[in-house]
């Protein structure tokens, strides 16, 4: 199981072991990144493994809206740290444990990603197309 600790992220703070940051609050809370947030928690690690590993684990909690349930404040929602840190590492542990049915789902999560990148870009690229046919009308 990996080592981590979960901080507040402060702004302009580097961090130098491997880290990832995880926004706590909005309704997009609990959404991971590689870059920091303004609103975020930093999860800093030992390896870069763990921390790719984890990452996984993180982006499929979002997706799944876990943290919705964990989300306090009526205007701005928000995630407390205690309330996270608990949840998180309960849900790491149990993700881990079957760490091999867990590396076959993130090659899979790596595959749609790129082809999601891969679809955007096509995307990007017929409306540009489009774009260069209207232009020929108003010329």
């Amino acid at each position: 199981m990996p080592n981590f600790i979960v901080k507040t992220h402060k702004k302009d703070t580097l961090y130098s072991k491997p880290h990832l940051f995880i926004l706590n609050k909005g309704l997009n809370s609990g959404k991971p990144q590689k870059e920091p947030f303004t609103n975020s928690f930093v999860v800093i690690f030992q390896e870069e493994e763990d921390s790719e590993n984890v990452f996984w684990i993180t982006y499929s909690l979002w997706k799944s809206k876990f943290w919705h349930r964990s989300l306090v404040g009526s205007v701005i929602p928000f995630l407390r740290k205690e309330d996270f840190v608990k949840e998180f590492s309960a849900k790491v542990n149990e993700l881990l444990s079957d760490f091999e049915e867990h590396k076959k789902n993130v090659a899979v999560l790596n595959l749609i990603e790129q082809q999601e990148k891969h679809f955007h870009q096509n995307i990007n690229f017929i409306n540009d197309l489009r774009r260069v046919i209207i232009y020929r009308y108003c010329k």
